[in-house]
């Protein structure tokens, strides 16, 4: 999964984002709300959390402009304000769920996995696609047929999530780059066919029947095509 944070108060940006991390979420942060905007309509995230007071652009304006959009990325908003009407505000923008500030860390990980299942991102903490299982808590592959299964590094496992996720869909390089390494990465088209070649050998492993097809000039996608 991977997350989009504006919020523009650094220390508590940078406490996030570590909790998140140990929890197998990808975070990319933002400060903002111009740039948040910009990050935002990439429509590479799985859930955005949205501070409302920021700095260039609010975070009502960032998820009003996205919804217009027709983005329907889960948005959870922050706030230090906590009356009735600014949250009936958010809601009818489009948010998903509402924190007020102070909150505890652990409170943020369940409204986010909360308005990831009611996406249809998340269903309990395993994705199943063919004879493969997925274990979203220790990053564990597994093969129903064969019964073996693997321990994936972080970016295998954040390939082969999105793989699995896309039931058999064409990913192109350019959207594993973004997906995986992040908005403004600058990481290259080689560094994705290592980590798809290094999946390769652990399907190969697992004695699975999926494969990690090349679609020439396309990307790649998984299926048990032969």
């Amino acid at each position: 999964m991977r997350i989009l944070l504006v919020e523009d108060e650094k220390a508590l940006s940078d406490a996030l984002v570590k909790i998140l991390q140990k929890n197998h979420i990808n975070v990319d942060t933002q400060y903002d709300g111009e740039k948040g905007l910009f990050a935002a309509q990439s429509g590479i995230y799985d859930v955005i959390v949205l501070d409302v007071m920021l700095p260039k652009m609010s975070g009502f304006k960032v998820l009003q402009t996205i919804r217009a959009e027709g983005n329907i990325t889960p948005v959870i908003l922050l706030t230090a304000k906590s009356s009735i009407k600014d949250k009936v505000t958010g809601f009818d923008l489009g948010a998903d769920d509402y924190i007020t500030k102070p909150f505890q860390a652990t409170e943020l990980l369940i409204r986010i996995r909360a308005v990831s299942r009611r996406k249809g991102e998340i269903e309990d903490y395993l994705i199943n696609y063919g004879d493969l299982c997925l274990n979203t808590k220790n990053c564990i592959l597994s093969c129903t047929a064969t019964q073996k299964e693997i321990q994936l590094s972080a970016k295998e496992y954040q390939m082969m999530e999105y793989l699995m996720k896309k039931e058999g869909e064409i990913i192109s390089k350019e959207s594993f780059i973004t997906k995986v390494w992040g908005f403004l990465s600058e990481a290259e088209y080689n560094s994705v066919e290592v980590y798809i070649s290094f999946l390769r050998k652990k399907l190969v492993f697992l004695g699975s029947k999926m494969k990690i097809k090349a679609i020439r000039a396309r990307g790649y996608k998984l299926t048990d095509e032969a």
